[in-house]
C-alpha cells in the first residue's frame, strides 16, 4: 500500500531475519482470523443491540481495555502525532460503522470482498504503473461476478456500505503505519479507539438502549472487543513495524478468504460456485497489485 520512506535498519544475521519475519507473519494472520471471526460473533449480537449498538460496544469495551493496559501518556506529543492520531481514530469509526452496516445486510464473504476494493485501489494508485491497472481489471471483473447472482440479491445498500468501509479501510492502512512511528507500543492505538468510541457512542446509545449494559450482553460484546478490535489493531501495529508495508497488504488481501470461512462456520452463510470465484478474482488482484507496487518502490529500505 502507501509507503513511508525509514531509515534503513542495522544489519542483522540471517536466522534472527527469517525469525522476524515468521512473527510478523503469524501477527497478521492472526489478527486476521481474530477480525473475521469477531464479524461473525458481532452479526450473531445485531438482534438484541442493533448495528450502532454493536460498534459502540465494540469500540469502548476494545477503548477503555487498551487505556488500563497501556496508560498512554498525553504529554509528549507534537501536533502531527497528535492530528494523526484523531485521523485514525475517525477512520476507524467509519470504518466499523460501515462494515457492521453492511455485513447486516450481505454475508460476510461478499462483504469483505467488496472492503478490500479499497485497500487495492490504494495499491494501484500508489504504484502507478499500466500492469496495476491490468490488476485493477481483474479485481473488477471479480466484482461483476460476484453481481451475476444479482446485486440486489445482495442487497444495494449493503453493497454501498462495504464500499464505504473500503475506503476507511485504506485510510486505516495509511494512518495505522503513521500512528506506529510517532506514539510508543500500542498508545497512539490506545488513544485513536478512545475516539472512535466516543464518535459512536450517541447513535450507539440511540440505537440500542439499555440493553447495552445487560450481563449477557456485556460479556458478547467483551468477547467481540477482543476479538474484532484489541487483539488484530495491536496485532497489525506491531506487524507493521516488523515488514514491509506492501508484505503487510498481501496477507491482508486474504481477508475476503478468511470471512467467507468465518460466515460458513459460524454463521452458515453458504455461497455459490460463481461467488467463491468471485472472491478467488478479487484475493489474486489484490496480491498482483501489491507486488506491483512493491516493485514500482524498488528500494529494501521502503517500509
Amino acid at each position: 500500500m502507501t509507503e513511508t520512506l525509514l531509515p534503513t535498519p542495522p544489519p542483522t544475521d540471517a536466522p534472527s531475519a527469517r525469525r522476524g519475519g515468521v512473527v510478523a507473519v503469524g501477527l497478521v494472520v492472526g489478527g486476521a482470523l481474530s477480525v473475521q471471526f469477531g464479524s461473525a460473533v458481532a452479526a450473531l449480537l445485531f438482534p438484541r443491540t442493533g448495528v450502532a449498538g454493536a460498534v459502540t460496544l465494540r469500540l469502548t469495551i476494545a477503548a477503555v481495555l487498551l487505556l488500563i493496559v497501556c496508560r498512554p501518556r498525553l504529554r509528549g506529543h507534537d501536533r502531527s502525532a497528535w492530528l494523526a492520531a484523531g485521523a485514525f481514530g475517525l477512520a476507524l469509526a467509519g470504518m466499523n460503522s460501515l462494515f457492521y452496516q453492511a455485513i447486516d445486510r450481505i454475508p460476510l464473504g461478499p462483504a469483505v470482498t467488496l472492503e478490500v476494493l479499497g485497500p487495492l485501489a490504494l495499491s494501484v494508485f500508489s504504484a502507478r504503473r499500466l500492469a496495476s491497472w491490468g490488476w485493477a481489471g481483474l479485481a473488477l471483473a471479480g466484482v461483476a461476478l460476484l453481481g451475476q447472482g444479482g446485486f440486489d440479491r445482495l442487497n444495494p445498500a449493503g453493497v454501498a456500505f462495504a464500499f464505504g468501509a473500503g475506503a476507511m479501510w485504506a485510510a486505516y492502512i495509511v494512518l495505522s503505519a503513521r500512528v506506529g512511528d510517532r506514539f510508543p507500543g500500542a498508545d497512539g492505538l490506545a488513544l485513536a479507539l478512545t475516539l472512535a468510541a466516543l464518535v459512536t457512542l450517541p447513535l450507539g446509545i440511540i440505537d440500542g438502549g439499555a440493553v447495552l449494559l445487560d450481563p449477557p450482553v456485556l460479556a458478547l460484546g467483551a468477547g467481540l472487543a477482543v476479538l474484532a478490535s484489541g487483539l488484530p489493531y495491536t496485532l497489525e501495529l506491531l506487524a507493521l513495524r516488523r515488514m514491509p508495508t506492501a508484505t503487510f497488504a498481501v496477507l491482508m488481501s486474504l481477508g475476503p478468504a478468511i470471512a467467507t470461512l468465518a460466515g460458513w462456520l459460524v454463521l452458515r452463510q453458504a455461497l455459490t460456485l460463481l461467488e467463491c470465484a468471485a472472491i478467488v478474482l478479487v484475493i489474486a488482484a489484490s496480491i498482483g497489485a501489491v507486488r506491483v507496487n512493491a516493485t514500482a518502490a524498488g528500494r529494501p529500505g521502503r517500509r
